[in-house]
């Protein structure tokens, strides 16, 4: 039976089921090469697909696209070869020219300490940047509303899928910088999310009170950095949570400068992802997310590089509210926009 990874947003919990429920342990990583897939890749190691099929999805549920896709030149890793069952080593496997055979980890503290060893998975995003921001923060909490009882804020919502957003491009090799940052939150598997107000700009910058100078502050540091990395490609991706009426379900829309065409690129190449994962997991549903222009906006209009706007839902409504409660779902949100990036920067031809 073949186990995929299920991901529902807007009030669906994102599920694995697994029938080896993880009791086997892996001693081999492999690298996938062109044109494998998992039956494939498990054959050249002399593994059953029928056999461990299962067992290798719920070992890389993480490093798989589509949940049962493989990525080219990244590393597997294996289940434990059974040879009473008839498994046989593989001779001499293959080995990808440019590949590490160990993954190179890094170790990244503002993750936290769960979260805070990053697995190199590819190097789809080697020598691009990327300039993360989470919005409000500090004595601006953003839009706030009350789920069973308990305030919930933007800011904690927002700055928790950007932390989980870095850590997916970062594993892909790119170089990323979280502008607005948290000594103490890192990624947090909570569905309540404690408000704070000591987050800081980078490197620690102090949040100021008046509304526009925290936007100048913003733009400074990204336009400061953007011109140390003049000639690299460079990416800003500024995520939100709206605040309308309670009634009002909004899909996960995007904006870019109306006179960037990289921000637009951009902007449609993550409602493109967005969009094809909802015909998959939601096929009875439409998406209705967007992509356009909003160059009113402040940091759309004054930073230097392309870049989206992301609004991931409205903070008030009950059913969107489920989309950022739900750690599972953060994640997936992360993973979709990740995913966005990596399909725009292959389509611009780097």
């Amino acid at each position: 039976m073949v186990l995929s990874k299920r991901t529902y947003l807007l009030g669906c919990l994102l599920g694995l089921i697994s029938f080896y429920g993880g009791a086997q342990t892996s001693t081999k990583k492999v690298v996938a090469e062109k044109g494998d897939g998992i039956y494939s890749l498990l054959r050249k190691q002399g593994m059953s697909p029928a056999r461990h099929y299962g067992h290798f999805i719920a070992l890389n549920k993480e490093n798989l696209w589509e949940g049962t896709q493989l990525y080219e030149g990244e590393e597997y890793l294996l289940p434990v070869l059974n040879p009473d069952l008839g498994d046989k080593p593989a001779s001499s496997p293959k080995s990808t020219p440019g590949i590490a055979k160990e993954a190179t980890v890094i170790h990244e503290p503002l993750f936290g300490e769960k979260h805070a060893a990053v697995t190199r998975k590819s190097n789809k995003l080697k020598g691009a940047v990327y300039y993360l921001i989470s919005g409000h923060g500090g004595p601006d909490p953003g839009a706030v509303a009350t789920y069973n009882g308990k305030m919930i804020a933007e800011d904690e919502y927002a700055y928790d899928i950007t932390l989980r957003l870095a850590k997916e491009l970062m594993s892909h090799g790119a170089e990323t910088y979280i502008i607005v940052r948290d000594p103490n939150d890192g990624i947090r598997d909570n569905r309540f999310l404690k408000a704070d107000r000591d987050e800081v700009v980078l490197p620690k910058a102090i949040i100021p009170l008046n509304q526009l100078e925290r936007l100048q502050q913003r733009v400074a540091v990204v336009n400061k950095h953007y011109l140390k990395n003049k000639g690299k490609y460079q990416r800003l991706i500024v995520t939100h949570v709206d605040s309308r009426g309670k009634g009002q379900n909004i899909d996960v829309f995007f904006y870019h400068h109306e006179k960037s065409r990289n921000g637009k690129h951009l902007a449609e190449h993550i409602h493109e992802t967005f969009y094809n994962k909802y015909k998959r997991y939601q096929p009875n549903r439409v998406y209705e997310g967007s992509f356009s222009d909003r160059s009113g906006l402040y940091l759309v209009k004054n930073t230097l590089p392309a870049m989206a706007y992301i609004e991931i839902g409205n903070i008030r409504n009950k059913r969107d509210q489920k989309r950022i409660l739900e750690p599972n779902n953060r994640q997936a949100l992360a993973k979709w926009i990740s995913e966005g990036i990596i399909l725009d920067r292959s389509k611009r031809g780097y």
